[in-house]
């Protein structure tokens, strides 16, 4: 599990920088509308990815192979796709909804940051977000407990 403090993200800091850059499909983004964000993988590396506002982190994981699962395909109907936000941006994200608790509960290694990567979407005000990767995730989904 990846907790945000000094130590831990001094220790990131110093671990091996991959770089990335996502352009749109339409074509590539002025600098201007790019939206920076880190991603600490589970070993500990940093890739940084310019990415779109209104993009959601599972797409923008996905779409650079980072180990996001996403299973329910980002319908928020799983917990696969769970991020850790630095708290100094957490409170710059929507507060999530009803929904998106539910999933959080199922969760592996929740922390008070936690959130869905496919219910946040980026906007200029999360420029240079950094979230963290649990080290595991579970596949429980929400049809797993309805009643047959």
């Amino acid at each position: 599990m990846v907790i945000f403090t000094t130590r831990n993200l001094a220790k990131s800091m110093s671990s091996h920088t991959v770089v990335s850059t996502v352009c749109r499909r339409e074509g590539l983004l002025t600098c201007d509308q790019r939206i920076h964000v880190t991603f600490i993988t589970r070993e500990g590396d940093q890739v940084h990815i310019d990415a779109a506002e209104g993009d959601n982190l599972l797409d923008i994981a996905q779409a650079h192979d980072l180990d996001m699962e996403g299973a329910c395909g980002g319908s928020c109907a799983c917990s696969t796709c769970h991020v850790i936000v630095d708290p100094e941006f957490y409170d710059l994200i929507p507060e999530p909804d009803d929904d998106e608790n539910d999933m959080l509960d199922l969760a592996f290694g929740l922390t008070e940051t936690s959130r869905l990567g496919c219910q946040v979407k980026l906007t200029k005000e999360l420029d240079g977000l950094r979230v963290a990767l649990p080290q595991m995730t579970r596949n429980l989904q929400a049809k797993d407990f309805e009643k047959r």
